[in-house]
């Protein structure tokens, strides 16, 4: 343990989920945690995971509140190390029901929310010539999917931004990698709560025949954060249990039907 040992981190969409599993590793690795996020719930969060944990109210869209919370963090803490954009949302709609509002409502949480992000914090990393900066895009970045025109459109944003900000900030030893997670059992993905093992039939399109878990997409963005990944800039670090590797041709050898998954194992096999 100890691979963030004293270093000062802000995690956005940190109240549930990904974001919230993203805070517990840091602390445990040793981190100071500033959790931030619309819903109350991250003051609950914060609060389990302990004294290193200090929950902000923010709407990532705020450019003003976000000046108020890097202020606050610098004031208590002296520097911030790393930035996690973590907060936005998803909508299913296809291209024709999709309106300019609903587009405009994704881009700003996914898209303008991480760039005031970014825009805010680098400036202190760049005075202190070192940071690492660690945006949530998506598999949906790398590859387009149906009825995700502007969830899509906004992490492929997300995406060539990550790789813009890694241009520009490092030659100031500011590091700007991308974390791309597949379907991961958080409330975005399993709003409804259905059971892992159920969400896990549905996965065989998927090479890992399963659903991923929040901590092991958090563990990647331990690795991009801490000193491990000092030679990553402009890095997309998948963790979609295979999902943008390929795909597969059922009926011919090593389509999953030639093996039964362990999901879908009776009970006496």
């Amino acid at each position: 343990m100890g691979r963030l040992a004293g270093k000062v981190t802000i995690v956005t969409g940190a109240a549930r989920g990904m974001g919230a599993a993203i805070a517990r590793r840091f602390a445990e690795e040793g981190a100071t945690v500033a959790l931030t996020d619309v819903l109350p719930d991250v003051d609950a969060t914060a609060a389990a995971i302990g004294p290193a944990a200090t929950a902000y109210r923010h709407d990532v869209t705020d450019e003003a509140r976000w000046q108020e919370i890097v202020a606050d963090v610098v004031a208590r803490h002296g520097r911030i190390d790393v930035l996690v954009n973590n907060a936005g949302i998803l909508m299913f709609k296809d291209i024709l029901s999709t309106t300019a509002a609903d587009l405009r409502r994704v881009l700003e949480v996914n898209v303008i929310g991480t760039f005031i992000g970014m825009r805010t914090v680098a400036p202190h990393m760049i005075a202190q010539r070192r940071g690492s900066i660690v945006n949530n895009s998506s598999c949906d970045g790398i590859s387009g999917a149906n009825s995700l025109a502007a969830y899509a459109g906004s992490k492929f944003a997300v995406r060539g931004m990550t790789k813009v900000a890694a241009l520009e900030f490092g030659p100031h030893g500011v590091r700007v990698n991308s974390v791309h997670p597949g379907s991961i059992n958080t409330a975005m993905v399993n709003p409804l709560g259905a059971p892992t093992e159920a969400l896990n039939q549905g996965m065989g399109w998927y090479p890992a025949q399963r659903v991923g878990d929040p901590v092991e997409a958090a563990n990647c963005f331990v690795f991009l954060a801490s000193d491990e990944s000092s030679f990553c800039m402009g890095t997309e670090l998948t963790v979609d249990g295979g999902l943008i590797a390929g795909h597969y041709y059922y009926g011919l050898p090593g389509a999953p039907e030639d093996v039964v998954p362990p999901s879908r194992k009776t009970p006496a096999s």
